[in-house]
């Protein structure tokens, strides 16, 4: 269900790259330290995004490195560590954990089964280190996974509303005077996720019979402009709740990702779907 937050490079300046690819490479090598391989497998661009956030947020003290990696083995790459790139890391790998449990109960992929295994052997600690944070949202994500079950009778808020609660709990990392902020900020951002994610599956969910709440909208003919509606009303409200927040340091480079690079994703999809359907004409 991630990867869609993310920049749009092409409005990006060099520098602002590089500094946004420094923490992508720290969260890898923080995947690679407490998870080991299968951990790396798992690195989103998403989770860089919250790495970044509360960087900018909570200004803590950032490691400068470089370093190589099997997919670049001849070039050094630079990375940024700090308390909340390992945060980033634990949660990537938790969320790669149930996406593998739900990928097994929807599509029944053996590799989906055992890498989700293994990921679970490795994530156990997390319930310690998080202790009310994991359970509150292993409970979520329960209540998620059973509503989505429930196909047609699950309203499409409904279900949105449960994973932007799942992304509420990710965000606010601390319960201080800016978790409400925080909550606010994940839970409009989970559901433009959850929306985005339905929205671009939907085709394929109607013809395999997987459940997805956008199923009855799509013979519609205003289907394309009540999606890009609802996802716009989504990411209006993030936005605003990121503007509360008194973040300096990489603010461009965020606001690049909320601004222009969720969309790209969107862009993408809906050119590809229009063209198809002229074709299909």
């Amino acid at each position: 269900m991630f990867g869609y937050i993310m920049i749009n490079k092409g409005e990006m300046k060099f520098r602002e790259f590089d500094v946004y690819h420094s923490y992508y490479c720290g969260i890898c090598r923080d995947l690679k330290r407490k998870y080991g391989a299968a951990g790396q497998f798992s690195l989103s661009y998403d989770m860089t995004f919250l790495a970044m956030l509360l960087t900018g947020l909570y200004e803590p003290e950032t490691t400068a490195g470089s370093c190589r990696c099997n997919v670049h083995p001849l070039e050094k790459h630079r990375t940024s560590n700090n308390i909340f790139t390992e945060y980033a890391a634990d949660m990537n790998a938790l969320f790669a954990c149930y996406k593998c449990q739900d990928d097994w109960k929807d599509e029944r992929k053996l590799h989906k089964l055992v890498y989700g295994r293994i990921l679970e052997g490795r994530t156990k600690r997390l319930r310690e280190s998080y202790g009310k944070k994991v359970r509150k949202i292993s409970r979520l994500m329960r209540e998620f996974a059973e509503a989505e079950q429930a196909g047609e009778d699950s309203p499409l808020d409904r279900l949105a509303g449960l994973f932007g609660s799942v992304m509420a709990e990710i965000v606010a990392v601390r319960e201080d005077e800016w978790a409400e902020s925080l909550r606010r900020f994940g839970f409009f951002l989970g559901k433009f996720i959850y929306l985005m994610d339905a929205y671009e599956d939907v085709e394929t969910d109607l013809k395999k019979g997987t459940p997805n709440p956008l199923k009855k909208r799509y013979g519609s003919p205003d289907f394309e402009e009540e999606c890009r509606t609802i996802l716009m009303m989504m990411m209006s409200e993030c936005c605003s709740a990121f503007e509360m927040l008194p973040i300096l340091e990489n603010v461009e480079i965020l606001r690049n990702v909320l601004y222009s690079g969720v969309w790209c994703r969107y862009e993408r999809i809906h050119e590809k779907r229009c063209q198809r359907r002229q074709k299909e004409q």
